[in-house]
């Protein structure tokens, strides 16, 4: 039988309430993996929430991965948000020497996020002696991710990713962020359904497609479980 919405959402409280007990959920060393998007909003909406209940007066941490292409929009709504939700937010960025620059072009996918993504999100996870990485990741959203388990324990470098709202649908983000009034990224009120780097993401509608991912460029759709074996999401 299908989980109703309360209980996926009760099922994500009780991931953390379950890791607090075990002694695996610190403020300090705990943040989400903030894109900017509606499902990372979420997850970060929830632990916002779970940490005011748990632990008053922390501030929550948020890690985002700026790769030098995203959308404005993406941008003006990260910063604004994270000051009207007092986030700590850590913007970690590539840092490429000249060679690599030029290497790291949409064209090359696997070496655009390796040099972009990959690295840098390594990195930031080590500068902020990261010990617990929250995401916004989706079982429905992708292939690759039909069978990813709601804990990851990660070796390079070691923390654990928590994958909040596995089983939650594009439907159910949606329901959640309607019936809460969670605030959202203008640019899905354009029609766009997921949301990555200018580059290598188009609005579906102007492709007539409907898949939510539609608008994602397929030669990186097509490398995603590689990526994510190279440490990405």
């Amino acid at each position: 039988m299908n989980a109703t919405l309360q209980e996926k959402i009760s099922q994500a409280r009780d991931r953390l309430a379950r890791l607090l007990d075990a002694g695996n959920l610190a403020p300090g060393t705990t943040a989400v993996a903030w894109t900017g998007g509606k499902d990372s909003t979420l997850a970060l909406y929830l632990w916002r929430e779970f940490l005011a209940e748990h632990f008053p007066g922390e501030t929550p941490r948020a890690l985002n991965l700026d790769t030098g292409h995203e959308f404005p929009e993406i941008i003006e709504f990260r910063d604004r948000i994270a000051r009207e939700w007092g986030i700590d937010l850590q913007v970690v960025r590539p840092s490429l020497s000249p060679e690599q620059e030029q290497a790291a072009v949409p064209a090359n996918k696997a070496e655009c996020c390796g040099l972009r993504k990959i690295a840098p999100l390594k990195q930031g996870i080590a500068d902020n002696a990261i010990a617990t990485l929250i995401t916004g990741v989706r079982r429905d959203e992708h292939p690759s991710r039909l069978d990813r388990p709601w804990i990851e324990p990660m070796l390079e470098p070691p923390h654990s990713r928590v994958h909040l709202i596995l089983e939650l649908t594009e439907t159910d983000v949606w329901a959640v962020t309607a019936e809460r009034g969670i605030p959202y990224c203008p640019l899905y009120d354009l029609g766009y359904r997921s949301l990555g780097c200018g580059p290598c993401t188009r609005n579906p509608m102007d492709a007539g497609q409907g898949d939510e991912r539609a608008g994602r460029d397929p030669d990186k759709e097509s490398i995603l479980a590689q990526l994510h074996g190279l440490g990405y999401f």
